[in-house]
């Protein structure tokens, strides 16, 4: 989710600072029981508060319950593969996830010509975007020179139509949707940073008591990867390639660097560029989604509450990367889960976990005075869902939006 300004991904003026290929002292072990902890937990809450919105987002695009077990397990491999190497050649807590707002943002499409073997082609087409913008500086920069205010709403307006799902599915699933609601709501009371997972918990046990799982559903089966050939297409790139691109930038790559910068350590941004672009480029060949630093969970684990010596870390990266190569396991599982449910209740429980992102991104939005109405018309556009020249309300929001603000000559760069 998107909070506070952009940062300039380009800028390499603090040599003071840590950087991220900059050796740090190695821990003890008595130092290590915190740091896993909060490692495993970050991993743990990251995948059950959106693992249903991933799935659901590419069983949306047309794929397959096995490509899409495929893909969350490419993903899974991928952010394992990443926590765990980077973190501990680095000695940086820096984190990686995938897109939960580039997920959000497929359940708000229509299907697009060529099916999912397209939609694995828009995958790429990020992929590579996100790849230039780690070798191509001025690149990078231009995606930066978006507005906070203005990236934010467009993130605000993709999330609005998911986050009303809650309600939607009281009105539709009432018998599902309200041990689900009630679980959320106990979560917020009692453990907030747990609130998704239990009602996650809340919806498999409903579905299981109204025989809605097929027999041997909850028989978890060895995951696999299926190959995706991707076909590229012009409707594929501006409905999907584009948009995608820039709210991943925008709400998770940015953010993520900020997070890091926050908490003391001074990150050059190419390098998680080419890595997170190539990591991309791979698992959209099995289904998945694209690969970014992480923003929320980051903060779990290069802040205070990892360890109070900024030193020691890193060690919860290396954890949560353990553990992400763990839940690759049952990525079929998930997938079965999923396959089971209405689709609805998947929305209804994806909203729930998207909530906290539309504040932020509504509070993003609307935080500079003279940037509030160019931010409303963005939400308000993208919101919409407004479809013009094959081009969806995402890119039309953002393109509204920066109109306006040129127009009324508050451009800030």
């Amino acid at each position: 989710m998107y909070s506070g300004s952009i940062p300039d991904v380009a800028s390499n003026d603090s040599p003071s600072k840590m950087t991220a290929f900059q050796a740090i002292a190695k821990p003890r072990a008595g130092d290590l029981a915190q740091p896993i902890m909060a490692g495993v937990l970050a991993s743990l809450v990251g995948y059950a508060s959106s693992f249903t919105l991933v799935l659901g987002g590419l069983a949306h695009m047309g794929a397959s319950a096995a490509e899409a077990a495929s893909g969350l397990f490419a993903m899974c491999l991928a952010l394992g593969l990443l926590n765990t190497i980077v973190t501990w050649r680095t000695r940086v807590p820096l984190s990686f996830a995938w897109t939960t707002p580039g997920a959000a943002f497929l359940l708000t499409l229509q299907p697009i010509e060529g099916g999912f073997p397209a939609v694995t082609g828009a995958f790429v087409m990020v992929a590579v975007l996100v790849l230039a913008c780690g070798f191509i500086r001025p690149l990078a920069r231009a995606v930066a020179a978006i507005p906070g205010p203005i990236a934010a709403a467009m993130l605000a307006g993709v999330l609005l139509e998911l986050c009303l799902a809650p309600v939607q599915a009281v009105g539709d699933v009432p018998w599902l949707a309200l041990p689900v609601l009630a679980a959320w709501v106990i979560g917020l009371k009692f453990a907030r940073r747990y609130a998704v997972p239990l009602a996650v918990l809340a919806a498999a046990a409903a579905l299981g008591v109204s025989s809605s799982l097929p027999a041997g559903a909850l028989v978890a089966s060895w995951p696999s990867l299926q190959w995706v050939t991707p076909v590229f297409g012009v409707e594929a790139l501006v409905k999907i390639a584009l948009p995608l691109f820039v709210i991943t930038m925008a709400s998770q790559n940015l953010t993520g660097l900020a997070v890091m910068r926050a908490n003391g350590f001074e990150v050059d941004a190419a390098p998680p560029f080419i890595l997170t672009g190539l990591a991309s480029g791979v698992v959209a060949l099995f289904g998945g989604l694209t690969i970014n630093l992480a923003a929320i969970t980051a903060a779990l684990m290069a802040g205070p509450e990892s360890h109070p010596d900024p030193a020691r870390r890193w060690v919860a990266s290396v954890a949560s990367g353990v553990s992400y190569l763990l839940l690759a396991l049952v990525a079929t599982l998930a997938a079965a889960f999923i396959a089971a449910a209405p689709p609805i209740l998947i929305e209804a429980v994806a909203g729930l976990a998207l909530l906290p992102s539309l504040v932020a991104a509504l509070s993003g939005a609307l935080a500079a005075e003279d940037l509030r109405l160019p931010a409303v018309v963005t939400f308000v556009t993208t919101a919409s869902g407004i479809t013009l020249l094959g081009i969806g309300g995402a890119f039309w929001g953002l393109v509204a939006g920066i109109a306006l603000m040129l127009v009324l000559r508050k451009w800030r760069g």
